[in-house]
């Protein structure tokens, strides 16, 4: 692969994913489970969710086309039932606004791995854009692209009470309802993508 069609591929696939995680989506809800903790103790569980988060990524980065052979199914079915997956995941996000867990927010125990790195950063359609990239872009570059995304989600993460002082409720539900646009998009791309597969275009 050329270094041009490298650096395409691999802006491609970030920007896929950075806007799947949506971690600016969720910031109200990374402020309210950590409004108890200390400045300290907030910083090292910021780092254990970016940290999580992008183990997961990888393992699925790692063992997805394993996965995909093991249950005999093909990219371009993978991509369309993703697809819908993820466009559930936008309208749901439009409709109803931020992701959130009702029963996660009564504690905020073991708040590093659970709610905020799965399900709120790395939810199904992270997992399914990640298996999708490795099979049409390479482990290179989902794995990167995955080191990456869950670097500028920490730094999100870091900033969370200053972005949520600044965004407010209104703002946040805005910018979560912008980026679920996005990924309706991107859901649509992957299901036609995989329907030209089965039916080329003439």
């Amino acid at each position: 692969m050329a270094p041009g069609d490298f650096l395409f591929e691999l802006l491609k696939a970030t920007v896929a994913l950075f806007v799947i995680v949506d971690p600016i989506g969720p910031v109200p809800i990374f402020a309210n489970l950590t409004k108890t903790l200390t400045p300290m103790e907030k910083k090292r569980v910021f780092r254990t969710a970016a940290i999580v988060g992008a183990v997961l990524l990888a393992a699925f980065a790692l063992v997805g086309q394993e996965l995909l052979l093991l249950f005999g199914i093909t990219l371009p079915s993978f991509q369309i039932a993703g697809g819908f997956i993820l466009f559930i995941l936008a309208i749901d996000i439009i409709f109803r606004g931020e992701r959130t867990d009702k029963q996660a927010l009564s504690s905020i125990e073991e708040t590093a791995v659970f709610p905020i790195a799965f399900p709120l950063l790395v939810g199904p359609g992270a997992i399914t854009t990640t298996m999708i990239s490795i099979q049409s872009s390479g482990i290179a570059i989902a794995l990167i692209a995955i080191v990456i995304v869950m670097s500028l989600s920490w730094v999100v993460l870091r900033l969370t009470d200053r972005i949520y002082r600044i965004l407010g409720k209104t703002g946040s539900a805005v910018i979560a309802r912008i980026m679920a646009l996005f990924i309706a998009a991107i859901a649509v791309e992957y299901v036609l993508l995989g329907i030209q597969h089965y039916y080329p275009p003439v």
